[in-house]
Order: structure tokens, then sequence, then C-alpha cells
């Protein structure tokens, strides 16, 4: 059921520039996470500290979902979309398709802490 410019609710609410800001973040927050972690090996740093990578690998892992599933938690939860140029997002009319974006972005939040604890743990074993 798309409506407005190609939002489809709890499935795609941002377009081709937003994505790309998604990906950039990913990107950004995956080379931070090993940077950090080469830096507290490299440091020697008592092992409970590499669970601080968690946080760092959450946020990746949110960048790249959000991308992947042309989809971004913020927007559901503010009730926007945006399919036009970048930081200039619309509002969501219906309060069935925003009940729609809502769940879409738990489970896409989910998904990111999910990742971010397996990346902290797996630190912790290596």
């Amino acid at each position: 059921m798309p409506t407005q410019e190609g939002y489809i609710p709890g499935v795609c609410n941002i377009g081709p520039d937003e994505i790309r800001r998604r990906k950039r973040a990913g990107w950004f927050g995956l080379a931070a996470t090993f940077g950090v972690w080469a830096a507290l090996l490299w440091l020697d740093a008592p092992a409970l500290w590499r669970l601080t990578l968690f946080f760092l690998a959450t946020a990746s892992a949110i960048g790249f979902v959000q991308a992947h599933k042309r989809f971004c938690a913020y927007f559901a939860f503010s009730a926007l979309f945006n399919f036009g140029k970048a930081g200039e997002p619309r509002t969501v009319e219906s309060e069935e398709f925003r009940r729609r974006d809502r769940l879409q972005a738990w489970k896409m939040l989910t998904a990111s802490t999910v990742i971010g604890l397996a990346v902290a743990s797996l630190s912790l074993i290596l």
C-alpha cells in the first residue's frame, strides 16, 4: 500500500538521500568500533572496558539496519518520512501508519541491540 512518494507504513520511510546518511553513520560507527577495540587491546586495558564497544557497535548496526531496511527509527517515533532532500521530512498523518512505523522501529532497534551485545561479548572472548 504505497502512499505519498513511496512511503509504505512500517516498511519504507526514507529515500536515497536519507539512506546514504544512514550508511555513512554505519561505516563511521564500524570504524570507531574497531578503532576503540584496537586501542583497548594496544593499551592492554582491562577486558571489561571492551564492553563499552556495545554502544559503538549498536550505533553502527542501527545505521546499517536503517539503510538496509530503507527505514528510519527516529522518523518512525516522530511520525515522519522523507523521500526528498535529506533533512526535509514530512509528517505521517494516519495513526494506523504511525503504529506500524513504531512497531518496525522497535524491531530494528532490538536487532541492532542484539548485534551490539554480540560484538561486545565477542570482544571479551578474543
